[in-house]
């Protein structure tokens, strides 16, 4: 276990928002003592994208400091829903769609931690045995005016929306976390500061224990709106080379030292140096993509990249998808080849002049396309797919 100071600092500056209740307090325990640390995940989404590594990649940071870490799967809180962030009441999983979510959580999550060094634990394995009478226990401990002082329930008040009994008990059940595995800090990005809290307050009273909460900053979007699957504005650590690439290379100008900061270890000297965004933004592609694949995808993807969007070729290897028709409507082509997920998208697509048919803008969402073999449909700048025929 390291107990040197300029590491430790390191550790708690660089990505930190917040640590309570101090800095120093949590320093000073580092340097006596190996801590136990954990972070919670909840599967509601089948894939990691780069939000999450950053708080991930802060668990690493402790675990190479030499202290004992876990990676929690919310199994049971999933269940309930996190109303973290929400304005409407999030839909609850079942058991099975959470099992599918998490499949390849740890694949994913192996690509930032060492997994000989991590703990796994499911917070099923503790809440699902939850009797009535525990839950009123836990309860009894925090007053609803308390839980109500959220910012989104306030929100959903004054809207006239509704606030559920299920989700206030949901910091309760993630707060009791900490209680159960009896940990000395928690791990999360901002938008679980209150549920951290909680904790906070559980493993006091459970456990006569003090628990530090260290927040790391939220990840905003590629196109600077919240990172969501919903707006594609995702890098996914799943995401093959050339996209990931390719996304970076789409990331706004102004979220590029944030990008840096929060995803890379880089020195930040280092990266002033680069004055022009684009030179910046090619250095944190390839950044990015060493990390998550290799430093040769890396130079590939580049220089893939700069083949399509500079010398304005074609990609060496196009995904190939047959069709069978001579003729088809173009909204029915652009969901056939998956390019669009629906024909109100595709509808949505052709509209806005983000199609192209072997290089030509396509403008009329009603036209009939004759199939053609070899030929290459593009959406928007970076999806690419060549048709052959099986007519």
């Amino acid at each position: 276990m390291s107990t040197k100071t300029p590491k430790i600092e390191q550790v708690l500056t660089r990505g930190v928002e917040k640590i309570l209740p101090s800095k120093e307090g949590l320093a000073n325990l580092m340097k006596k003592k190996k801590i136990r640390l954990y972070l919670g995940i909840d599967p509601t989404s089948p894939e990691l994208h780069l939000g999450h590594s950053i708080p991930l990649r802060k668990l690493k940071q402790f675990q190479d400091l030499g202290h004992e870490v876990i990676l929690l799967f919310g199994t049971f809180t999933a269940q309930i829903g996190d109303p973290s962030g929400k304005d409407e009441t999030r839909k609850p999983l079942s058991s099975a769609q959470i099992k599918k979510n998490m499949a390849d959580y740890k694949k994913q999550a192996a690509k930032i931690l060492d997994f000989s060094k991590v703990k796994i634990k499911h917070n099923a394995d503790w809440l699902a045995k939850f009797s009535h009478k525990k839950v009123l226990e836990v309860a009894s401990h925090i007053t609803v005016s308390r839980l109500l002082e959220r910012d989104m329930f306030q929100r959903r008040l004054k809207q006239g929306k509704e606030v559920w009994p299920h989700e206030l008990l949901y910091p309760l059940m993630q707060g009791y976390d900490s209680v159960a595995m009896d940990v000395d800090l928690e791990v999360g990005a901002t938008d679980q500061l209150f549920n951290m809290i909680i904790g906070r307050k559980l493993q006091k009273i459970y456990n006569k224990k003090e628990k530090f909460v260290l927040t790391t900053p939220m990840l905003v979007g590629l196109d600077g709106r919240k990172m969501s699957k919903t707006y594609g504005n995702t890098v996914n650590l799943t995401d093959p080379a050339n996209e990931m690439y390719g996304k970076i290379m789409s990331l706004r100008d102004e979220l590029i030292m944030q990008y840096f900061k929060l995803c890379t270890d880089i020195s930040l000297a280092k990266i002033k140096k680069l004055e022009h965004p684009r030179d910046l933004k090619a250095r944190l592609a390839s950044e990015i993509v060493a990390m998550y694949h290799s430093k040769t995808a890396a130079a590939k993807a580049e220089k893939e990249f700069n083949r399509v969007f500079k010398e304005r070729k074609l990609p060496q290897v196009l995904p190939k998808i047959s069709i069978k028709k001579k003729e088809m409507n173009i909204l029915e082509l652009l969901t056939k080849t998956k390019l669009a997920s629906s024909k109100s998208e595709a509808k949505r697509l052709v509209l806005q002049k983000g199609v192209k048919i072997d290089g030509q803008k396509q403008k009329d969402w009603q036209k009939a396309v004759k199939i053609k073999k070899g030929m290459v449909i593009q959406k928007g700048k970076r999806k690419f797919v060549k048709i052959s025929c099986s007519f």
